[in-house]
């Protein structure tokens, strides 16, 4: 019988030469588990989606409810479907009164293409600022604003009128200009391998966007939900976008993804053309159920509140020669070493001893660790002895 990594290695698409090949039979809370029943802790979170850990069972309640009355019914924007009408009146709930219109997708890189194509309608202007080391997906439109030409040459030409400034670098900021529809930044540096601006950079953006009549899109698709230590990242540093951006943990383990802004704004999808915008699936039934749940369940259990203090126990904890710098805010963070090697190696050993961590794209030099905002401290212990074990044997 041909086993299933070997179907897999047939009959799927490849993204890399060298997948990572887990078998995962089942997945709880902090842990995946093999076929032989070995769990891992999954320190990555599914890349900052597991935010309230694998499987809740408010989540499971919710799916389970939903699947009695409807899945898909037709396209988005069409019927009044309660799952989204109560996700996003929920969403409003907790964000800032300039943000009140949510239009859903399926994915953090249709949120991106929804919000370049809305900030280019609103202003009427065609520039769009991004910056260096920038991740914001890898369709065409979001791969037009990637920060990196390694993964962009074989697939130009690509959006035209896009620059390039270098986040947290003040002075580049004077490139922002009343041509400029829209200038799109992670609030955090996600694939970079997690870099933080300061305050004051931050509130200058905001202010020279405002002054030029340019758009803000703040992509929070890895920092949302309580990653930071926040809420929304962006409240660190006391700012509002115009545009934010969602995906990853908005649907507590089910696709859909998120752009939002004020009605004025995203009125001028509606018409002239009609149907500035359209997706079939975007805040599917299950997934606005299951993304209800989950941040009911961040909000109900005030699994923010301890954030802050899991991750400073990270950084206290994970002190070694080989280790550069501990970089992050919150429970979003990278452990800098010196090589590819080096980290790759390191991934290799945790897996063996059942703990998932892995690297970044645009910084391959640096381990990604992003568990759970549930992980306890015996288990940040458990995982950071078992990191500096691997870093011991290189």
């Amino acid at each position: 019988m041909i086993s299933h990594k070997e179907l897999f290695l047939r009959n799927n698409a490849q993204t890399s030469t060298s997948p990572n090949m887990l078998e995962v039979d089942h997945a709880e809370g902090m842990y995946l588990y093999d076929l032989s029943g070995k769990s891992y802790m999954d320190l990555v979170s599914g890349f900052a989606v597991s935010n309230i850990g694998h499987r809740n069972p408010k989540v499971l309640d919710a799916i389970r409810a939903q699947l009695d009355k409807y899945l898909h019914l037709t396209v988005y924007g069409e019927f009044v479907q309660s799952p989204m009408v109560r996700f996003a009146e929920k969403l409003i709930s907790v964000l800032p009164s300039k943000l009140n219109n949510v239009y859903f997708v399926n994915s953090g890189t249709e949120a991106t293409e929804g919000a370049l194509k809305l900030a280019k309608r609103y202003t009427g202007r065609s520039e769009i600022i991004s910056c260096h080391h920038a991740y914001h997906g890898s369709t065409h439109g979001a791969l037009s604003v990637m920060g990196n030409e390694h993964f962009k040459q074989k697939y130009r030409p690509l959006l035209p009128d896009v620059r390039f400034i270098t986040y947290g670098k003040e002075e580049d900021l004077e490139l922002i200009t009343k041509n400029t529809a829209c200038v799109i930044m992670e609030t955090v540096q996600g694939e970079a391998g997690i870099r933080v601006a300061s305050k004051t950079y931050m509130q200058k953006l905001r202010n020279k966007c405002t002054a030029t009549g340019t758009l803000l899109i703040l992509d929070e698709i890895q920092a949302a939900f309580g990653r930071t230590g926040k809420l929304f990242a962006f409240e660190h540093y006391d700012i509002v976008p115009d545009i934010l951006l969602l995906a990853k943990a908005l649907g507590g383990g089910m696709p859909i993804g998120a752009f939002i802004a004020n009605r004025e704004v995203m009125g001028v999808l509606k018409e002239n053309p009609i149907l500035g915008h359209i997706t079939t699936f975007g805040g599917h039934p299950v997934s606005s159920v299951a993304g209800l749940a989950s941040l009911e369940v961040i909000l109900d259990e005030n699994l923010v509140a301890g954030v802050a203090a899991k991750g400073e126990l990270f950084k206290t904890l994970l002190v070694h020669p080989l280790i550069r710098e501990v970089r992050g805010k919150g429970l979003m963070m990278s452990i800098q070493l010196d090589s590819f090697q080096q980290v790759e190696k390191v991934s290799q050993l945790c897996a063996a001893d059942g703990i998932i961590i892995d690297w970044f794209l645009h910084c391959e030099t640096a381990l990604r660790v992003a568990p759970p905002l549930i992980i306890t401290e015996e288990e940040i212990r458990k995982a950071c002895s078992t990191i500096l074990k691997a870093l011991d044997s290189l």
